[in-house]
């Protein structure tokens, strides 16, 4: 991060810091980003400029995306507005093969003339680069669809809401905390629009309007006579939807569980924001957790980050091929693993998928990056790994003729590769509730909401913290607990899987920044769950130092 960078970040408060750098744009006003600027005709015929030149210049393949990205973010703490930004980022992207080989390069010139500039600089690239590649790209044939279009369901869109209207929100959320106990108070909304156009050689022509919404909330009490505080993160939930998201909560809460709520597709952060201080007290007098072997009850908003660690990152093809290893690691779950036909990745009842059309999901698009229409598939059925996360120059290694639709760029100035679809645990087949799930607990702990985590470089030894957390005795809810963490490997803990709550449970995690790549890249995608019981894991003491 350059010091620009960091000064123009700095002045919208801490929550601000956790954007990378390349989601900031130009400052842009409100009314102009309902502009649309480009038509699609305009868009269809700068596009044909760079697929017409890339094959007068030898190329055998071209795709060219257009991008315009909005973002609105919006930060506050306790009475005050710490900072509203938004910004635009308008360019093309054009990605070849030429000599069996892949280019790329990008302008923010959108012109005819910027982008033939740009597209013969792709084509150079990839000659370039043919003279070292030892086997040419083989891409996985895929249908050209036309003209086409698709954008994300939704009743508000947030660049209609006006800012006095969010910000007004987000104060009487603060305010909510602060009167039921809360001494510190910060919250946010991040915001984004993608308009993307891609076309291809191949004859497609598509449109995509996306959008994306995280509200976030934090909440700090403090004991001032110990000096000890504790903090609460909101239950909120990112989401691919526009801004009705906010309307409020269509779910009941949780009987004998400290009024923990469930979050469908509607949030009240006023609501989260009570209950966020009045948990945050009772922290402060919550008792310590016994260390030793306990059945966990793990809500949604905290198994999708499991989830996301320990079966959505290790099933990335390039990652188990060993091509995606300085961010983040590699993979255990290996090709002969999924060859063999019997590696058991979890208990029979767990049964992942992966999803790119799941309605208010935030990896829910139509089309990938690469034009392949999007679609569901199984990843490990009946606790058997069946499958992994393939594009369209990857699923030959894999004796598949059909990307898996998931191929994705951060932006129109970055190259497009595999990234992780919307990965979900499927509820079970049974009516089972929360409630019936904890009368069945001896002795566990019940854990909402993401915490710290852990887990090493082939996606395997991990520990995972949460946000707030009860100790279950003899099938009843019996207290808070603090200083909570359970640690285990991914086979071991996917196998002791014993119970997963029915469809009415089931509920969205998401993660709006998740990163890859080198140079780094992040994307937004959600995992689905309902509550699930793991049985017989090892719980460690967090407070406790030796």
């Amino acid at each position: 991060m350059n010091r620009r960078d960091f000064v123009q970040m700095a002045g919208l408060g801490a929550g601000a810091l956790m954007l990378p750098t390349t989601l900031l744009g130009s400052p842009i006003s409100v009314e102009a980003m309902l502009d649309p600027i480009l038509d699609n005709a305009q868009k269809k015929a700068l596009a044909d400029v760079a697929l017409n030149t890339a094959k007068s210049m030898g190329a055998t393949y071209a795709d060219a995306r257009i991008g315009r990205y909005l973002n609105q973010f919006v930060f506050t703490r306790e009475k005050t507005v710490q900072g509203v930004q938004n910004t635009e980022s308008f360019g093309v992207g054009i990605r070849v093969i030429a000599n069996g080989t892949w280019g790329f390069a990008s302008t923010n010139d959108v012109t005819p003339d910027g982008i033939k500039k740009a597209t013969g600089q792709a084509v150079a690239i990839a000659k370039a680069n043919s003279k070292i590649q030892k086997e040419p790209v083989k891409l996985a044939p895929v249908q050209g669809y036309g003209e086409v279009s698709w954008k994300t369901p939704l009743t508000k869109d947030f660049k209609e809401v006006p800012i006095a209207d969010k910000v007004d929100l987000l104060l009487k959320a603060n305010n909510a905390a602060m009167e039921n106990g809360a001494n510190f108070v910060n919250s946010a909304l991040f915001q984004v629009n993608e308009q993307k156009y891609f076309a291809s050689t191949e004859g497609s022509y598509i449109d995509q309007d996306i959008h994306r919404l995280w509200p976030t909330i934090g909440v700090t009490c403090i004991d001032r006579q110990s000096g000890k505080f504790k903090s609460r993160q909101g239950l909120s939930a990112p989401v691919g939807m526009g801004f009705e998201y906010m309307d409020g909560l269509d779910s009941e809460k949780i009987a004998g569980a400290a009024d923990l709520m469930l979050y469908k597709m509607s949030y009240d952060i006023v609501e989260d924001a009570t209950l966020a201080a009045k948990q945050a007290k009772q922290m402060l007098t919550a008792k310590s957790v016994e260390p030793g072997k306990y059945s966990l009850v793990l809500e949604p908003n905290h198994l999708g980050l499991t989830i996301h660690e320990s079966v959505g990152h290790p099933l990335e093809l390039d990652r188990v091929l060993g091509y995606e290893a300085n961010y983040a690691g590699t993979s255990f779950a290996t090709l002969d693993k999924w060859k063999a036909g019997d590696f058991q990745y979890g208990s029979k009842l767990v049964n992942l998928v992966a999803d790119k059309t799941q309605e208010g999901s935030l990896g829910a698009v139509g089309y990938d990056d690469e034009g392949v229409k999007c679609k569901k598939w199984d990843l490990v059925r009946d606790g058997v790994l069946v499958n992994y996360q393939a594009i369209r120059d990857q699923v030959h290694m894999i004796d598949q003729n059909e990307s898996h639709g998931c191929c994705y760029s951060q932006s129109w100035n970055d190259v497009q590769f595999q990234r992780m679809p919307n990965v979900s645990l499927e509820p079970g087949k049974e009516k089972y509730s929360v409630q019936d799930m904890i009368k069945d607990v001896e002795k566990g702990i019940y854990i909402a909401g993401r915490g710290s985590y852990s887990i090493d470089q082939q996606r395997y030894n991990f520990q995972f913290g949460g946000t707030v957390f009860y100790e279950i005795k003899n099938g009843e809810i019996v207290g808070m607990l603090n200083d909570v963490a359970y640690q285990s490997n991914t086979q071991e803990f996917w196998n002791s899987c014993t119970k997963i709550c029915d469809e009415n449970d089931y509920r969205l995690f998401g993660s709006f920044f998740d990163g890859k790549g080198q140079p780094s890249q992040i994307s937004a995608v959600s995992h689905g769950s309902s509550t699930s019981r793991f049985d017989d894991v090892n719980v460690i003491n967090t407070g406790r130092t030796i």
